[in-house]
């Protein structure tokens, strides 16, 4: 055994190698891409890891991985699995045969997230076994404990870590290779009684899942990780789960009398004949939890089935926030509350506020010069502008002010057709990244080519995933197992969905970027125009610009119309950030009187 100091991710990724995972596939989204992107980085070979195009293809590489005996892991976050619940409802009357452990991070906060979804009601809905870790040295051993049980009951199971579990660092003992374990896959046997899905195999194992959970319940509530303090004899308790848990008892170690402690590892199935157990040793129990009321509504099932008249405190009852990550503050606050002892405030009337720091587009940002771009061109006429996921939600913010809309990956595409169906006088744009382009808008082109849309797609296309931490995707050329493989050309692509007109042009190039937007705009049915120039995280910056004070009369357009944060204002007068402006010329091509000129 060995210890290590390592990220959550990084632990849950060296767990599933020691568990011996055969294929990993994902989409990156954070808090879960480091998982993939570890396993990549220390794999010998023998393991296939491969960012796939979106979460729904990735499962499904990875059910067809596990019906041919394969461990396999499928990464994503808590809006992934939204794209992958397709596949996933249809996989849980299907079944596997390898161990396949579908890993959701959840978001509470949410810290990068657009909803606080709660896998654990994902589970309950899908019926799939979830195991849910408090720190990192847990999820490392859970993670091959869940995929010994997945592949015991023939079943996906999720493994639901958290924002704080995630990115958390601690030291933690793991194994070293040659204990590692080993699995060979049999390959695939044909037997369509089993892997083809039709109503009659669906109805006779939607009954064996039935039958299957209710024997997990009882099993789980013999599971290690679920556990029962029983507390200094007082008749009040809390039942906590993941990162709360570790709140929960850094903050009941300072107290002279402890509450019992019931600690859910396993929120579906419920350790129900533990539950039982606990509630029957106190008279109330407080409910701490992320995100929905998963164990307060299960605690109050058991009450009712049994007849325990055990008082259930928590989200139901407004006895704790209804929404958000719980800290350690805030966890110390409810359980002090609940024990009637007084909270220790802190005076906080003398502390300075805390600067305000909106996230913004990097400087040199090539978005910014087609947001920019786009905006000018269409100054004085009615337009819409949709948006999407990435870094080009950040559009939104002033003074660009170029994101109107924004629902999930690929609906900017969709929602412009909307819009332009009700006003057809509205020049709609989709503003779309390259990756999110692969991932989810292709079907929304293709809608739009075949109802006969009037929009203009833009693809903003900057040469990596750069919201998530700049992974490759099919227009990279480059696949997460360092192969070369063919570039997908995001033009090629467009013309065979039927989109005529396609045109290119460097956003930083503004006056012929202007130019081509006018153009395009103003033609009938569905174009695109692809902005391509590379993330400015990607290159060497050039040297950066700089300002001639005697020609600067101080309008500062430079700054009021793109916001870089390459330029700031000092002493009085508009100056450039050396240590943030790449080069990149924006403001140069902005400026009224020439007197921003390049490095």
């Amino acid at each position: 055994m060995l210890d290590k100091f390592l990220m959550g991710n990084e632990a849950i990724a060296l767990g599933a190698m020691a568990a011996g995972v055969n294929l990993v596939s994902g989409y990156p989204g954070t808090p879960s891409t480091e998982v993939l992107e570890t396993i990549a980085k220390v794999n010998d070979g023998s393991v296939y890891v491969e960012w796939s195009v979106n979460e729904k293809a990735a499962l499904e590489v990875a059910a067809g991985a596990s019906y041919s005996g394969a461990r396999t892991m499928v990464t994503m976050k808590q809006v992934g699995l939204n794209v992958a619940s397709d596949p996933l409802m249809s996989l849980e009357y299907v079944g596997v045969k390898g161990g396949m452990v579908v890993m959701v991070a959840d978001d509470p906060g949410p810290i990068s997230s657009q909803t606080e979804q709660d896998t654990r009601t994902f589970a309950q809905f899908s019926k799939l076994p979830c195991f849910d870790p408090t720190s990192a040295q847990e999820a490392y051993d859970m993670i091959q404990e869940a995929f010994d049980y997945s592949e015991k009951y023939g079943t996906p199971v999720f493994f639901r870590p958290t924002t704080r579990v995630c990115h958390a660092y601690a030291s933690v003992t793991i194994k070293d290779e040659f204990d590692y374990h080993v699995n060979i896959p049999d390959g695939f046997v044909k037997d369509s009684s089993r892997w083809v899905i039709f109503p009659r195999l669906s109805n006779i194992n939607h009954a064996k899942i039935e039958k299957r959970n209710m024997e997990l319940s009882d099993i789980f509530s013999s599971y290690e990780r679920n556990s029962i303090n029983m507390g200094d004899g007082i008749r009040k308790g809390i039942a906590t789960h993941g990162i709360s848990y570790v709140h929960t008892v850094e903050s009941i170690n300072e107290l002279d009398k402890k509450p019992g402690v019931f600690k859910v590892a396993t929120p579906f199935p419920f350790p129900e004949r533990l539950a039982k157990e606990f509630l029957e040793s106190v008279d109330e129990v407080l409910c701490i939890e992320e995100l929905d009321p998963v164990i307060e509504r299960a605690l109050l099932m058991v009450c009712g089935k049994y007849g325990l008249k055990t008082t259930i405190k928590g989200k139901l009852d407004c006895t704790v926030k209804l929404s958000g990550e719980n800290t350690r503050d805030s966890v110390d606050s409810d359980i002090k509350k609940f024990l009637g002892l007084e909270i220790n405030c802190v005076d906080s009337s003398n502390t300075p506020e805390l600067p305000v720091r909106p996230p913004v587009l990097c400087a040199g940002c090539p978005h910014r010069a087609s947001f920019y771009a786009v905006k000018k061109a269409m100054k004085g006429q009615e337009s819409l502008f949709a948006g999407d996921i990435g870094c080009y939600t950040l559009g939104n913010a002033m003074p660009l002010d170029m994101v109107d809309t924004c629902l999930c990956m690929g609906a900017g595409v969709n929602i412009t057709q909307g819009v332009g169906r009700i006003k057809p006088d509205t020049k709609c744009f989709a503003f779309v990244g390259d990756s999110t382009f692969f991932a989810s808008a292709i079907t929304g082109v293709v809608n739009a080519v075949y109802n006969k849309a009037d929009m203009t797609l833009v693809v903003l296309d900057n040469s990596t995933t750069a919201m998530t931490g700049h992974q490759p995707h099919p227009g990279t050329g480059k696949t997460m197992m360092n192969e070369v493989t063919a570039k997908v050309k995001i033009d090629a692509v467009l013309k065979g969905c039927g989109v005529d007109v396609v045109e290119k042009v460097n956003p930083l190039e503004l006056d012929k970027a202007v130019e081509t937007v006018k153009r395009v705009a103003n033609m009938p049915g569905v174009k695109a125009i692809i902005f391509e120039s590379p993330c400015a995280v990607l290159f060497k910056p050039e040297k950066p610009c700089t300002v001639n004070h005697d020609k600067c009369i101080d309008c500062r357009k430079c700054i009021k119309e793109i916001g870089c944060p390459g330029l700031v204002v000092m002493d009085g007068k508009v100056t450039v950030d050396t240590s943030l402006c790449n080069g990149c010329g924006l403001c140069s091509q902005v400026c009224p009187v020439d007197a921003i000129s390049r490095g």
